[in-house]
């Protein structure tokens, strides 16, 4: 069987820099950070006290106040994007066969807000078990990827993909698959993550991998910068429409971007550090455009995971200049986690719609925050430093990484019918 081609035909986000695509876009575009103190506990004791919170943010503006409180924010953000996406693609359970649209979400960690709270809830109490009947359904990965299909009434595959920080990713690989091999027609892909709480922000301090930079919450992720030390966390959303091109031109679908290709590699190396040459990084990308049909010649930017840590920066631009060579110095390199901070397993999602919308509008988000050149870094890389830049994109690769070695790179190019 001939491999369907795969279009993006809509986008939904939530992130701290905005709610919406538009409002997205224009702060990255804009070099504006999204970080700031945490408000969502008491951090004052803690080694980290900012993060990129949601603004203005409250899910039962967009769902129904008695719905919203059985699920955790990472489903409440994941029912929103998705529905932002549904919405711009034009689809409806009445316009489509529902039997053949499916859902695959991404999310790292999933209900913890939730679950952290009825703990703390029962070792206040006298021992009694007294938990919400929604706990489990609050806590579970899958339950995004339920919930959103029951809104929607899709029938089609459903299931949620687990890889940590590159779980989104994985899972718009997935549903790019059951588009090409005739599977089904139309997926909503993406993910989610919230876990802005005492647990993980507790949990990443310990293991020395947050910025603590609080005397300069806005500047304090500075991926490729000398002075980086460490990620700063984010929180949000990000859902993308796709669907076989066939499908799409048959309904006068409006088109973002083909979804060309993707792989997917492990480092095999440590559960937190990458590999130091980027081995992992390098096959994953060389798969993905070995995938795409694409030559290193013919990709304009790479949205780089860019979390600002000493050692992963470094590893991730080794494996770009082994894989692309000469034509590393040819095309743009940026990091929007320097604005969004690290969206954690929705990273991939908001990132590949960063990517998506550099095609449509021919200019790549800048990598702010830089201020000090790190000498293990090759200068003549350009980096998108502080400013964004205008160019054609004809073709544009994300990547995310994530503990345990996993690494997805995809690929969307500029849609030509």
């Amino acid at each position: 069987m001939q491999p369907r081609r795969v279009v993006v035909t809509g986008l939904g986000a939530l992130t701290p820099l905005g709610n919406s695509v538009s409002d997205f876009w224009k702060g990255l575009t804009g070099g504006v950070s999204g970080a700031g103190p945490i408000t969502q506990f008491d951090a004052a004791k803690f080694k980290t006290r900012f993060a990129c919170e949601l603004k203005n943010f409250d899910a039962t503006h967009f769902l129904d106040k008695k719905e919203a409180r059985k699920m955790d924010p990472f489903t409440q953000t994941a029912i929103i994007a998705a529905d932002q996406a549904v919405q711009d693609a034009g689809i409806s359970r009445n316009s489509v066969d529902v039997d053949r649209v499916g859902v695959i979400w991404g999310s790292g960690i999933g209900g913890m807000i939730n679950f952290c709270q009825e703990i703390k809830d029962f070792g206040q109490g006298d021992g009694t078990p007294r938990f919400s009947p929604f706990l489990i359904t609050r806590l579970i990965l899958d339950i995004a990827a339920g919930h959103i299909s029951i809104r929607h009434g899709f029938r089609g595959p459903n299931f949620s993909v687990v890889s940590a920080c590159a779980s989104a990713t994985n899972a718009i690989i997935e549903a790019m698959h059951y588009i090409r091999y005739g599977r089904a027609d139309v997926m909503i892909t993406g993910g989610s993550e919230n876990v802005i709480n005492d647990a993980c922000v507790g949990g990443f301090n310990a293991m020395k991998a947050l910025s603590e930079r609080n005397d300069d919450p806005r500047t304090a992720s500075r991926p490729f910068d000398l002075n980086r030390d460490g990620f700063v966390m984010g929180e949000g959303a990000g859902g993308l429409v796709l669907e076989s091109y066939e499908h799409a031109m048959a309904r006068g679908a409006k088109i973002y971007a083909e979804l060309a290709g993707g792989g997917a590699t492990a480092d095999a190396h440590h559960i937190t550090a990458p590999h130091p040459e980027g081995l992992g990084a390098m096959n994953v990308m060389r798969l993905a455009l070995s995938d795409a049909g694409l030559q290193p010649h013919e990709i304009d930017y790479i949205n780089v995971h860019g979390t600002s840590t000493p050692l992963g920066d470094v590893a991730e631009v080794k494996a770009i200049q082994q894989v692309f060579g000469e034509d590393a110095y040819k095309m743009n390199i940026s990091s929007t986690k320097s604005m969004t901070g690290h969206l954690l397993g929705a990273a991939g999602a908001v990132e590949s719609i960063a990517a998506i919308m550099s095609i449509v509008h021919g200019i790549v988000p800048p990598t702010i925050n830089h201020f000090t050149d790190d000498p293990q870094l090759d200068p003549k890389l350009n980096f998108t430093f502080n400013v964004a830049q205008h160019r054609e994109i004809n073709a544009a690769l994300s990547n995310t990484f994530g503990f345990g070695g996993h690494n997805a790179s995809v690929i969307f190019k500029k849609f030509v019918a």
